[in-house]
């Protein structure tokens, strides 16, 4: 999260009215409801790991084994399986 500077971007009026209940300390000020954003979506780790889950069970498809990839992948045995129930879920 990358801090801003109030004086930089609030009026004087309204920062005089926070000084009021807190001066000099830090504060954070959700987004509107309207503007959050779930979970890696701004990062793009999001896509990233759907694109790889697909990868799996296509893989998995193919014949390899869930062995050979939680090796290649780097998971746990339950993750995979985990991954390839959910891609069967939605395929389905």
């Amino acid at each position: 999260m990358k801090y801003i500077k109030a004086t930089d971007v609030l009026p004087v009026e309204i920062l005089e009215i926070i000084q009021e209940y807190i001066d000099g300390e830090y504060i954070y000020i959700p987004r509107k409801c309207e503007n959050h954003k779930s979970w890696g979506e701004k990062s793009g780790i999001k896509d990233s790991l759907e694109i790889r889950n697909k990868e799996i069970y296509g893989k998995y498809l193919k014949g390899n084994t869930i062995d050979e990839l939680t090796k290649e992948y780097f998971l746990s045995e339950k993750s995979i399986r985990r991954i390839i129930n959910k891609q069967k879920q939605l395929c389905s």
